[in-house]
């Protein structure tokens, strides 16, 4: 892995290259409140982002709280969300996690990762997207793409996106926490892609421990 002042180097760079956090962001798949950016973020499991859309307006249209979502059959929540896919797990999880919300929170989603891991379908990932956007924690969320970035330049060397996370918080700089996740997801969607990397264009190509890929 990079060294200490290696790490600080990279990010530095992507905070001079990549855009960073706007100040309207809203939380995860552009939803207004915890509520539906935790429901949004379980939509979106292996689903493309425009599926994810169709499939949250469709169910928000019917439901936007914890009771009005209880309320519904489960033929008429995975209809709602057929589009991103997995629609029958999906539906199963939204009401787990709703009744959850309700016993265990008053239906007022926790604003700590531990209480958002409490409740049934919120991973390490939709956690930190929902602690970052909507309750404005400092916190780098490892997606598919900071997932593959941070490991491919050795930032991290972890295999799965939960240890990244868990590496990134220890290795990171206090001041590279709150808009590390947009330089490094902007980064891997702009340059450090999946299948065809721009490492010609990479402003961190001579600190990468891959090297040129192609």
């Amino acid at each position: 892995m990079l060294s200490e002042t290696e790490v600080e180097e990279v990010y530095r760079r992507l905070a001079d290259a990549m855009p960073g956090r706007t100040k309207n962001a809203k939380g995860p798949k552009g939803q207004p409140d915890a509520y539906r950016s935790c429901i949004s973020c379980m939509l979106s499991a292996q689903s493309l982002d425009s599926n994810t859309a169709k499939a949250s307006r469709a169910l928000f249209a019917l439901a936007s709280t914890p009771e009005e979502m209880l309320a519904l059959d489960d033929e008429a929540i995975a209809t709602a969300i057929k589009p991103c896919g997995l629609y029958n797990n999906k539906t199963r999880n939204i009401r787990k996690f709703n009744e959850a919300l309700l016993a265990e929170h008053g239906g007022v989603v926790p604003s700590t990762r531990d209480g958002l891991l409490s409740l049934p379908g919120i991973g390490r990932k939709c956690a930190d997207i929902v602690m970052s956007f909507t309750f404005g924690e400092d916190v780098i969320a490892v997606d598919t793409h900071v997932h593959r970035v941070c490991n491919r330049i050795g930032l991290t060397d972890a295999k799965t996106a939960d240890k990244t996370a868990e590496q990134l918080e220890e290795r990171s700089p206090q001041w590279a926490l709150a808009g590390g996740h947009f330089w490094l997801i902007q980064f891997g969607k702009r340059v450090c892609k999946s299948r065809a990397p721009q490492c010609e264009a990479c402003v961190v190509s001579d600190l990468c421990e891959t090297g040129p890929i192609g």
